[in-house]
């Protein structure tokens, strides 16, 4: 209904019209040394002209940084799964005692890194693809955590004392520690 004297209140527009550097009235998305925290609207839809450079969307939601440690990470741990992969098939741990124990550090360390961007690609999405200062400390803590804990695991099933109780009070205590290390504040 119509009142006179009255405006109709404004139509709500359903979408936002598309990114791109040829629109003059609209303001360019910003690189990753500008804002660091931008994050693309859900409703809008980017689109990557085949003339503008890799890089113009490239670092809009993570920077390069974070990428490239990320890949960093994933080489390496790549590199300890080779080694791990090298112990066991050329030693036999019955004959080398050695070589347990070897392989048990590898195949720590080799879970460790995987995890690592793992953990920091989990908090990213849970702070909406913001990356916070510390984020990268507490993600390698937490892969410091599951080497040593896999790693310890490793060891005691080469010595026989794997238990079932031994395993869920090792992961109660990793639990807790990390819990009040990592309480955000």
């Amino acid at each position: 209904m119509i009142r006179l004297g009255r405006r109709p209140p404004p139509a709500i527009p359903l979408a936002r019209p598309g990114w791109s550097r040829s629109a003059t009235s609209l303001p360019a998305a910003p690189v990753d040394r500008e804002v660091r925290t931008f994050r693309p609207d859900p409703i809008t839809r980017y689109e990557r002209s085949s003339t503008l450079p890799l890089d113009a969307l490239d670092s809009v939601v993570m920077e390069a940084r974070d990428r490239l440690t990320n890949f960093g990470f994933f080489a390496a741990a790549g590199i300890a799964w080779i080694l791990v992969a090298i112990v066991l098939t050329t030693r036999d741990p019955r004959i080398d005692t050695g070589a347990g124990y070897v392989g048990a550090l590898l195949i720590g360390l080799a879970i460790g890194l995987t995890t690592v961007p793992i953990f920091w690609l989990a908090v990213f999405r849970r702070h909406r693809r913001i990356a916070y200062r510390g984020d990268w400390l507490r993600a390698v803590r937490r892969g410091a955590w599951v080497a040593v804990v896999v790693a310890v695991f490793v060891v005691l099933r080469l010595l026989g004392a794997f238990q079932p109780p031994i395993a869920l009070f090792i992961l109660a205590l990793v639990t807790v520690a990390e819990a009040t290390l990592s309480v955000e504040r």
